[in-house]
């Protein structure tokens, strides 16, 4: 199966092709797994605080194992990484499915998530270069947003019609995975016989997120698209208590449709980002992220279905127009100070480290007794002022 990266620069190369494939089957499989563990902690009685801990456990596997993924990803052909990394999905979906206790499942599957990033980005400048990287990229974040659309309603689905056929279902979909990845060309590994060393490790990775963090630049950079992440996965959370409250339906569905009206916006909003945000004007992407805050907490009130649909839309397209120059602005400058997989590796960290905040206050709000109306309206507002906050210290500097 091995071919040299010069025999395989198609875009529809049968490497690039089952690269695609593995990345959307991944990706369907996560959000799938999500709702579909979600409904299965409401059938066994899970306090509701203890939901967004499912999502904790998980983004502290992307943390933890920050500082190792990436040498494990250049150490060995990158397709054979992906293998082993949607095995541990695999595993981690399957024991779900036969009773082990969710969070342990979840955090399998966050293992894998974390070994899985480096090494489906890495790949595909070793499958194409030039002009076609950027399409192939095109193509992986098409498949990405297709997959969370469709993995997220999926999942909602199939909980309604029985719980633990939809997680069956997970488990299978991260089985085609592997066996797409076996399809991939397998190349040399990028980078073989580093040091694997907890120490050498450990000091290359903190090394390039000092340099990142003390630039001035991608400190800006870090900070707006680690709080644009941290606000989604919480606002994923709080849709799942707000549905039942304010609009008075329980099913497993409603959610996850409104979930992927947020995705469809951000599509838009990125597209908008393109044709009118540069990096010499990466600051109008800015009022995007305090009206993010301001939508939210105007969505909150809400208690009819069409305007909730419509307030998502916009949340997305805000939040589109908002992350999409932070990151291009990040790779750019990261590129040329500590290399672009180490600022996506830094960005990793900071991104899953606010996740991990947001949903631990989250968690506490609800525990605490706030009502759901409140937590969104108080999410909104804090956002908001953040943004503005951000906003100042970056005019000022």
């Amino acid at each position: 199966m091995r071919e040299s990266v010069q025999a395989n620069i198609s875009l529809w190369s049968k490497g690039m092709a089952a690269v695609i494939c593995a990345q959307f089957l991944s990706a369907f499989g996560d959000n799938a797994l999500l709702f579909a563990t979600l409904a299965l902690m409401k059938q066994q009685f899970y306090p509701d605080w203890s939901q967004p801990i499912l999502q904790m456990v998980f983004v502290g596997a992307y943390i933890l194992f920050a500082p190792f993924v990436g040498q494990f990803a250049d150490s060995f052909p990158k397709g054979r990484v992906m293998m082993v990394a949607n095995s541990l999905k695999l595993i981690g979906a399957a024991c779900i499915c036969v009773g082990v206790n969710p969070f342990i499942g979840y955090t399998l599957v966050g293992v894998g998530a974390a070994a899985y990033s480096p090494a489906k980005y890495g790949i595909l400048g070793e499958l194409t270069t030039g002009d076609k990287l950027v399409k192939a990229n095109g193509l992986m974040e098409s498949s990405t947003i297709a997959a969370i659309l469709l993995g997220s309603v999926a999942g909602g689905i199939l909980a309604d019609w029985h719980v633990l056929a939809a997680l069956g279902v997970c488990a299978l979909v991260y089985a085609g995975a592997v066996v797409a990845n076996l399809f991939i060309t397998r190349l040399p590994a990028a980078r073989p016989g580093q040091s694997w060393r907890y120490n050498a490790m450990t000091h290359s990775f903190f090394f390039a997120a000092r340099a990142l963090w003390n630039n001035r630049e991608t400190r800006f950079s870090l900070v707006g698209t680690s709080m644009f992440w941290g606000a989604g996965v919480t606002l994923r959370f709080l849709l799942v208590l707000w549905v039942p409250v304010a609009l008075g339906i329980s099913d497993n569905a409603t959610p996850t449709y409104l979930n992927a009206m947020v995705a469809v916006g951000i599509v838009v909003g990125a597209g908008a980002a393109a044709k009118l945000v540069t990096l010499e004007t990466v600051a109008r992407c800015m009022p995007a992220g305090i009206l993010i805050g301001v939508t939210v907490s105007v969505f909150s009130l809400q208690q009819a279905l069409l305007p909730a649909y419509v307030l998502l839309l916009l949340i997305g397209v805000f939040g589109g127009f908002f992350v999409v120059p932070l990151n291009a602005l990040l790779q750019e400058r990261g590129k040329h100070t500590v290399g672009a997989g180490n600022a996506i590796a830094v960005q990793n960290l900071g991104e899953n480290s606010a996740m991990l905040l947001m949903l631990g206050l989250y968690s506490l709000a609800v525990k605490v007794g706030v009502p759901v109306v409140g937590v969104g309206i108080g999410f909104g507002a804090l956002f908001a002022l953040a943004i503005v906050s951000l906003w100042v210290w970056g005019r000022r500097h």
